[in-house]
């Protein structure tokens, strides 16, 4: 047994919780006993050599039987930025690797969790409570492994993959670069680093001297590494080969997908090529299919605001409106909506361009240009196919506009996303792209305008005192805070000071009122102020809210919303 501090007990008992939990059967356990009689190695160790029992169901019984988790390290997925608090030395040292935080405290796998000196060594460094749960040796050994091979992995693969590459033209021989083990390795170590890096995409661009990779984490681009940028043909059409793109295809862009199991989550890439001076640059969208399973509460919506929401999307008819810049969370929030209303006794179709998240009892349909198929005709098609929800990923142009809101008018609900910068103003955008304001005022019912902000890391967040003028600056309402929190940054960071990001959200209700300014289109500034006086906060009053929470901080806000 190699977790030796956990075997060190008593062989009758030992035996008995095996014999309890119907992990042994009694002939095996008096074979082990007459082993461990002769030989006196410890009963749990006789157990697993002679292949009598598993080793990880005898760790589960023996940690079950002092109290304690026991955690599958094949399984868990390791969150980098946890293992990263101590150095590889200790962790091996102590066979304890720190792999999730929960809350300030931090969970430790460990193979010796009686080791009171490990584990006051890992609160000395890491100033965080300990929470240890027990693993095999061998399994904290290989995930201490894998988590330091992944660092110097990517670096190393992209030298060896830079010293077999001649920069060429041929596509026989760019071809055959691209399925060379290194370039292989060194596209999966990418991949695999940004999503244990939390990143969002991926950027592979050539410059003039070399080929530059850069992560998008939190909605800000890290540069990851350079590397010569004779590998750059070679890594291009690895990926291309991967997301089933024409490798041949170089003057035109191209998009295609990749389907991944990284880290034990499911990942779709989406790919994208553009064709550019010094040659292709790619950027992929890593698509976890785990947050098309968000619930709406975790996406940062205030109580009020969800409770507000909620009668909306729960009304049988109307349209819903999630307006916002290009990533800042729309089609998130709609598919968390569409997990509500998703139901065996309702009929939802979508139409996407393209579809990013595949979601069971929906049918979803994919805009193709080539063959005909436009939101426009998909939604003509959608009210022959007896819908009750219809989602349109975008409102493009009036005729979509038009047959989208005619929809709702005939007892459909439809869900939709809109560019505009904040919710007042997309009801003048609507009428702007053709359609009727009394059709507006009549068939909309909520629209939602939101924004991504970082999250503070809890971490290394310190608090400060405000001064008047910043507050005044910010326009900020009501008591003025005595105390708020700003980044620093630390390991758990990646220095950055931030971690994760939080919907920043401004729900305008259309009320009678609302509906009236809309007949006589009137301007966004005077149904701004309709809007306010019906309810609406908003984005950076709800901003500033959850700056006045310790989520983020006053730079974040003006960031992303003044």
């Amino acid at each position: 047994m190699t977790s030796r501090g956990m075997v060190r007990r008593d062989a009758g008992h030992l035996g008995a919780l095996l014999l309890e939990e119907g992990i042994v059967t009694q002939e095996a356990l008096d074979r082990a006993l007459e082993i461990h009689a002769e030989s006196g190695l410890p009963l749990g160790r006789v157990l697993v050599d002679e292949r009598l029992v598993d080793e990880r169901d005898l760790v589960r019984v023996l940690a079950r039987s002092i109290g304690l988790d026991f955690i599958d390290l094949r399984e868990e997925t390791v969150d980098p930025a946890a293992a990263s608090l101590i150095p590889e030395a200790l962790a091996r040292r102590y066979a304890a690797l720190p792999v999730a935080f929960d809350g300030d405290s931090l969970v430790v796998a460990m193979a010796d969790p009686a080791n009171v000196l490990a584990i006051d060594d890992i609160r000395a460094i890491t100033g965080r409570e300990v929470l240890p749960k027990v693993a095999t040796r061998s399994d904290v050994e290989d995930a201490i492994g894998k988590i330091a091979a992944l660092d110097g992995s990517v670096t190393d693969l992209a030298e060896l993959a830079a010293e077999d590459s001649v920069e060429t033209q041929d596509l026989g021989a760019v071809e055959a670069a691209a399925d060379e083990a290194p370039v292989v390795k060194l596209v999966n170590m990418l991949i695999t680093r940004a999503a244990a890096d939390r990143a969002s995409d991926i950027h592979i661009e050539p410059t003039e001297r070399d080929l530059r990779v850069r992560f998008r984490i939190d909605g800000v681009l890290h540069e990851i590494m350079r590397t010569p940028r004779s590998i750059s043909n070679a890594v291009v059409s690895r990926l291309k080969i991967m997301a089933d793109i024409d490798i041949a295809e170089r003057r035109r862009p191209q998009d295609g997908r990749i389907n991944l199991k990284v880290g034990g989550r499911q990942l779709d890439l989406r790919v994208s090529s553009l064709p550019t001076i010094y040659g292709e640059k790619v950027v992929m969208r890593l698509l976890d299919t785990s947050t098309a399973l968000l619930e709406l509460e975790d996406l940062g919506f205030e109580p009020d605001t969800l409770e507000r929401y909620a009668a909306s999307y729960t009304k049988p008819y109307g349209t819903i409106l999630v307006v916002g810049p290009t990533g800042s969370g729309k089609s998130t929030t709609l598919y968390a909506t569409l997990n509500v209303l998703n139901r065996p006794e309702v009929n939802i179709v979508t139409i996407e361009d393209p579809v990013e998240y595949r979601l069971s009892g929906i049918s979803q349909v994919q805009v193709n240009k080539k063959a005909g198929l436009t939101f426009a005709s998909a939604l003509r098609s959608f009210l022959r196919q007896d819908p009750d929800i219809m989602l349109v990923g975008e409102i493009r142009d009036t005729e979509t506009a038009r047959i989208a809101i005619e929809s709702a008018l005939t007892g459909h609900l439809v869900l939709s996303t809109l560019h505009t910068n904040d919710a007042p103003s997309s009801i003048s955008r609507l009428i702007e792209m053709g359609v009727e304001p009394f059709l507006v005022g009549s068939a909309l019912d909520g629209v939602l305008a939101q924004r991504l902000a970082r999250r503070l890391c809890d971490n290394c967040k310190e608090q400060y005192e405000p001064t008047e003028q910043a507050l005044e600056e910010i326009g900020w309402e009501g008591d003025p805070p005595e105390t708020l929190y700003r980044p620093v940054g630390c390991k758990v960071c990646s220095n950055t000071g931030y971690r994760g990001r939080v919907a920043i959200h401004e729900l305008m209700l259309v009320d009678e009122d609302i509906e009236r300014l809309a007949v006589e289109r009137a301007s966004t500034e005077v149904i701004t102020r309709a809007a306010i006086a019906g309810g609406m906060r908003p984005l950076k009053h709800d901003g500033l809210r959850k700056v006045a929470a310790g989520i983020t901080s006053l730079e974040e806000i003006l960031r992303v919303v003044v």
